[in-house]
């Protein structure tokens, strides 16, 4: 009988307590590639260290998978350290992490913009530092729905987490020096703008009930990864009418006319594939309307929200280095082409 399970919440688990440790035993199964350290919660490429080779890595809290342990593997990610649901790791967790995969030539830490994961990146890099391993960090903030919200200073990070952790992860493994590795994340975090929309809440695991509550008819305009919430509480709208809210978000903040860009049709967890390649051909089109061109996209669950239904659009205002990088090969459990 499971222990630790609150109410009548229905989720695929046995105990709260061990949710995200046997998550992790799980990828270990699943995924020769990694090496996970339960003890530590450090989910590693299993050739790390590589000597020469500036180290990647992140980390957050769990329940945005297959962000950030989903991405570990050749052309991203060296290492991720998951923290509990929706919790930001601990310093200890992101030293050990930074550690592992340390080979003498940096470690550049990206990191999402919410406040517990700033502070504790930067203890870790401190600790690090003290270890003569250099740190360089790059804070991802592309969310344009809000300025400043539950946990943040400034916009949060979200969706161009995966886009930042693709394309220096292709730098760093063609043997990128770290203040260039930094560089380009830096630079995609700066050409990259996010706007996600909430159909309805999700329920962690330890709390047993919605983060938040929303109305048979409502959906949550600028959505957070965590529920937090966002510019408007509206009626529900069509998939083409909230597209075009998210994309116009996004506009008014970057312009797109006359830029190739790559696009992300993200999934928070609990959206059927099938309306999300509806929310995509209708991103298409707003696109093309309005002189953009799309060559790259993705759609599918890459940065979740436990079982949130809705979607986040992210963009990146792509140059031909970026695409280049962007292409390079990836093999990981959350992302994989070209090997």
């Amino acid at each position: 009988m499971a222990t630790g399970y609150p109410g009548q919440m229905k989720k695929l688990i046995d105990a709260v307590d061990d949710v995200v440790v046997d998550a992790m035993r799980g990828m270990a199964a699943a995924h020769p590639s990694l090496r996970v350290d339960l003890e530590q919660r450090v989910i590693v490429r299993a050739d790390a260290p590589r000597t020469g080779k500036v180290g990647l890595v992140s980390g957050g809290g769990s329940g945005h998978e297959p962000l950030h342990g989903g991405f570990v593997g050749y052309g991203m990610l060296d290492a991720a350290c998951p923290g509990e649901v929706f919790t930001s790791p601990v310093p200890d967790q992101i030293l050990a992490a930074t550690t592992a995969v340390s080979g003498g030539a940096g470690v550049v830490h990206i990191v999402k913009n919410y406040t517990g994961d700033v502070l504790n990146f930067q203890m870790a890099a401190e600790l690090a530092e003290d270890e003569d391993i250099e740190v360089v960090p790059v804070v991802i903030d592309d969310d344009v729905a809000v300025q400043d919200s539950t946990y943040t200073a400034g916009r949060r990070g979200t969706g161009a987490t995966v886009f930042a952790e693709k394309i220096a992860g292709a730098l760093a493994e063609s043997g990128g020096a770290l203040a260039d590795v930094a560089g380009v994340a830096k630079e995609v975090n700066e050409r990259s703008r996010s706007f996600g929309v909430a159909l309805t809440a999700c329920t962690v695991p330890a709390a047993g009930r919605p983060t938040f509550e929303l109305g048979e008819d409502e959906i949550e305009l600028g959505i957070g990864i965590h529920g937090e919430p966002g510019r408007e509480r509206t009626k529900l709208r069509t998939a083409t009418e909230i597209v075009d809210a998210a994309l116009s978000a996004i506009e008014a903040d970057m312009p797109l006319s006359g830029s190739e860009v790559l696009v992300m049709v993200n999934g928070m967890g609990g959206t059927p594939l099938m309306e999300l390649y509806g929310a995509y051909a209708a991103a298409e089109k707003w696109l093309a309307g309005h002189g953009a061109t799309v060559s790259r996209r993705l759609v599918g669950n890459y940065v979740t929200s436990l079982e949130m239904a809705g979607c986040m659009i992210s963009v990146c205002r792509l140059t031909p280095r970026l695409t280049e990088l962007w292409d390079a090969p990836v093999e990981t459990p959350g992302l994989r082409w070209g090997r």
